[in-house]
């Protein structure tokens, strides 16, 4: 931390947001790998369970055919293995004009845009909270919480394996002083964050026979409050579930639902919670009332 504290603040945000960049390009093969692996493992477990079933005691689960780390990246299009220097954050993507350079596939904007957003959410922290451990760990909160959003619209699935660590590392973070609240809060935040959306769950599925939303945004919830204290839950919960309704109604105008007719709720959340850290909760708050008139 010497080095980031001798950087100085424009200097760190220099360096971090390069630092984003780099954590954005592998922001992107999280999104797109995470979800596949995740199937790939309960297909696994499937196979085992019937295998199990029908007595087939000598059974071997496949070996992972996907990792985060393997095998290298390649064009989905003609499977044309991804080069180092086709593979430098936004530049290769403006150099190539957004195509494979093998069979000119066009490569989406999202893959330069994630990372730009990574470098942007980076030089904010280092800009918030200077060259310190407290915005290298505020960097990691944004990474996985920007991730999460991204996974969950294109799968409606929220990983235990972030939503949980990004959990535990909010009030290990808040218990070694870099979140800004007292552990209390952050204890209380994580607890009233899940049993909120438990409870709407419950009352929903009990009203209706059907279930409104999954454990991962309950999770999530329970996340956020760990990093922002449960002061935070209230604005986070109204401006999420605003937005939400807002993009909704829009998608239905547009007949651009999903089948069943539903949208994930863990983006707005998490843009709700990228809302609390650039605004503060007490400003949310305040901003709310302003707009009902109280």
């Amino acid at each position: 931390m010497e080095f980031f504290a001798s950087l100085g603040t424009t200097g760190a945000m220099i360096v971090f947001g390069c630092l984003g960049l780099l954590v954005g390009s592998f922001l992107n093969v999280v999104i797109h790998r995470l979800p596949k692996i995740m199937e790939a493992q309960w297909d696994a477990e499937c196979a085992e369970h019937m295998a199990a079933q029908a007595g087939q005691e000598d059974f071997t689960p496949p070996a992972p055919a996907l990792t985060l780390s393997h095998p290298h990246s390649r064009c989905p299009q003609c499977g044309h293995g991804i080069r180092w220097f086709e593979n430098i954050p936004v530049l290769s993507w403006l150099v190539l004009r957004g195509r494979c350079s093998q069979c000119q596939h066009r490569i989406s904007v999202r893959y330069p845009l994630v990372e730009i957003t990574t470098a942007l959410l980076f030089a904010w922290n280092a800009a918030h909270w200077g060259p310190t451990a407290a915005a290298l760990v505020w960097c990691g909160f944004s990474a996985v919480l920007l991730a999460l959003a991204l996974i969950d619209w294109d799968t409606t699935l929220l990983p235990d394996s972030m939503t949980l660590p990004l959990l535990w590392a909010g009030l290990m973070a808040t218990t070694l002083g870099w979140t800004g609240i007292n552990l209390l809060d952050a204890v209380w935040g994580a607890a009233a964050g899940y049993l909120s959306l438990w409870s709407i769950y419950w009352v929903f599925k009990l009203a209706t026979g059907k279930e409104g939303m999954g454990y991962g945004d309950f999770k999530l919830l329970a996340a956020l409050g760990a990093w922002f204290g449960w002061q935070a839950l209230v604005p986070i919960l109204l401006a999420s579930s605003v937005i939400g309704a807002i993009i909704g109604i829009a998608l239905k105008i547009n007949s651009r639902l999903r089948p069943g007719g539903y949208i994930p709720f863990g983006p707005f959340l998490a843009g709700a919670g990228f809302a609390v850290l650039f605004f503060g909760a007490q400003t949310m708050m305040q901003k709310f009332l302003a707009l009902l008139g109280l």
